[in-house]
């Protein structure tokens, strides 16, 4: 295992898409690759009860509590395994279980504050920035609070006109700019292929740890012309046919 593990930080708005991006990273990398969730490291708050929990502005920095996120990177990286806290949305609060995660070639932490903490920031090696329409994030939101986490339709509309559309314009949009690629909506495939070959030539320790944010913009854009004019081709070839 390579050490320090190289690390990659994918943010982006909720509902953005970086969820995707991380698990087709481990998919297409495999057993390399060690995730690291933010959404497991919101602050324990089994001091307060129910309606104060609710209460919360869990789309604010403060919401989480970066002291664990720092020590628990630090410790992968120096090739240590952590017990990464569980959180259960149902109820705003931790569980009482763990999760083990085993120190590993390639760190994926994705999150909306991904690459907002300075110090978070910088034991990353790859900035990632998922950038998906406002309206597309706040559907996907519905869907996946409503569906997936019990939350009642109307609670999560009045959360997002509340809080979370202000907590991202001050506070996720901004850090794009530290981003060393921003990955635009549709664009996912053509990135996948170009971070995995980055992550693959890393592991193989054939590659730089940092690459210039206008040199990897370049390799997406070629990618997409290329696939576009490809497109074009094969379309021109089934109307001769």
């Amino acid at each position: 295992m390579t050490i320090p593990s190289f690390v990659i930080g994918i943010a982006g708005g909720t509902g953005a898409g970086k969820t995707a991006i991380a698990e087709e990273v481990t998919e297409a990398v495999g057993d390399a690759v060690a995730r690291v969730p933010l959404d497991s490291y919101y602050r324990d708050l089994s001091h307060l009860d129910m309606a104060e929990r609710e209460a919360v502005n869990y789309d604010h920095p403060s919401a989480f509590e970066w002291d664990l996120v720092r020590e628990h990177l630090e410790q992968l990286l120096a090739g240590g395994a952590i017990e990464m806290p569980q959180y259960d949305f149902t109820v705003h609060n931790r569980t009482d279980e763990t999760v083990r995660v085993e120190p590993a070639d390639v760190i994926v932490v994705e999150g909306i504050f991904a690459l907002y903490d300075d110090s978070v920031v910088d034991m990353q090696d790859l900035r990632l920035y998922v950038q998906t329409d406002a309206d597309v994030r706040i559907l996907r939101r519905i869907r996946r609070d409503v569906i997936e986490r019990g939350r009642d339709l109307e609670g999560v509309i009045d959360q997002y006109l509340s809080t979370v559309k202000a907590m991202h314009e001050q506070f996720v949009a901004p850090t794009r700019k530290r981003a060393d690629l921003i990955i635009p909506e549709g664009a996912n495939s053509v990135a996948l292929n170009l971070l995995s070959e980055k992550i693959e030539a890393e592991i193989r320790g054939d590659a730089v740890r940092r690459w210039e944010r206008s040199e990897l913009e370049a390799q997406l854009r070629d990618r997409q012309q290329s696939n576009l004019a490809g497109d074009v081709l094969d379309e021109r070839e089934s109307e001769r046919t």
